[in-house]
């Protein structure tokens, strides 16, 4: 018998990036599941324009209250680089992939609920709700809209630090800090913002070093805090991060010098990943989301917002609960329209 080799949990990472790195080529635009432009009506109750988590939790609840819906999704969520999804109950350590992928089925199986692969590109608002243009030339119309659209994320720009992100570069302790606890780990951050991170993060592991890239912006209180714990500042200026396959090795310094480490966190700027909100007259907080009231309204009448465009906590779980009560609300706000008539 073949004795079976137990991996390490660095080299399941390796194993995930090396497969990542196919999984995040872009996938061609439009490549079209259960919609037929020749035979569909392209009219439609509501359009969700994203079809990741957000998008189909919102779509589920909806075909299931036997809505007709189109979701337009360009295939290229944010996490398509992360090899486990974690902190989500009964997909804890699973593919985020698989979990869409799964999600996709499930939700299709509502035959009111139609998919397509594409872009969206522009929208308007017309007489009789709104109209939704694509990459490919395709337009479609509905009554209410749904952006689950989530955000991008700015890379640094800094070589490796995109081909690490959400590899060994993390966002969130509470998606991945299990998994990489004890090790050793570097913050990419400055001011309150390394502050905050260093006391979060120093409960997943004692062997803490942040990285201002630069002079520290703290704060002589928060230098001392810092130190007390035994949390080194290095203030070099990077030049890029040594890595194979996402796994980062080492940081390279502008000095020629380098540091060692196994994991970074790091929270890089965000924007909106569609315009079209905004296009339409959605309002955005001052952190860039877009601006919603406690049912998932946006400041527009007849548009929803859920999922990462719209909410500050980044989880799958969140995601999937915002879409699910997006979906709910939307359609009570329509069957109290419809009885009204």
């Amino acid at each position: 018998m073949t004795e079976t080799k137990k991996l390490s949990r660095r080299e399941l990472i390796k194993q995930g990036g090396l497969a990542l790195s196919v999984l995040a080529l872009p996938s061609p635009l439009p490549t079209f599941l259960n919609f037929n432009d020749m035979t569909d009506n392209q009219n439609f109750d509501v359009i969700i324009v994203g079809g990741s988590y957000a998008g189909l939790s919102a779509a589920m609840a909806l075909g299931r209250a036997l809505r007709n819906v189109l979701i337009i999704d360009s295939g290229l969520p944010c996490n398509r680089q992360t090899p486990h999804s974690h902190n989500f109950l009964t997909q804890d350590g699973e593919k985020p992939a698989v979990i869409a992928d799964k999600a996709r089925k499930e939700v299709l199986k509502y035959d009111t609920v139609k998919y397509v692969t594409d872009l969206a590109v522009n929208g308007k608002k017309t007489d009789t709700g709104f109209e939704i243009s694509t990459q490919s030339g395709k337009s479609f119309s509905a009554k209410k809209l749904i952006f689950a659209t989530g955000l991008k994320d700015k890379m640094l720009k800094m070589e490796g630090f995109s081909q690490c992100w959400g590899i060994t570069v993390l966002h969130c302790p509470y998606c991945h800090g299990y998994e990489v606890k004890n090790q050793r780990t570097g913050i990419f951050a400055n001011g309150y913002g390394a502050f905050h991170l260093a006391r979060l993060i120093n409960n997943w592991t004692k062997d803490l070093t942040i990285f201002t890239n630069g002079k520290s912006e703290l704060t002589q209180e928060q230098t001392d805090e810092i130190k007390r714990h035994n949390i080194a500042i290095v203030e070099k200026k990077i030049t890029a991060l040594k890595h194979k396959n996402g796994v980062v090795e080492e940081i390279l310094f502008e000095d020629n010098s380098s540091f060692e480490l196994k994991v970074i966190y790091s929270r890089p700027p965000f924007e909106q990943h569609c315009k079209i909100p905004e296009v339409l007259g959605c309002e955005l907080t001052e952190q860039g989301l877009i601006k919603v009231d406690g049912f998932q309204k946006t400041t527009v009448d007849h548009v929803f917002a859920c999922g990462d465009s719209a909410n500050p906590v980044r989880a799958v779980s969140y995601a999937v609960s915002t879409g699910n009560n997006t979906g709910v609300f939307l359609n009570n706000a329509m069957a109290e329209e419809d009885f009204s008539k």
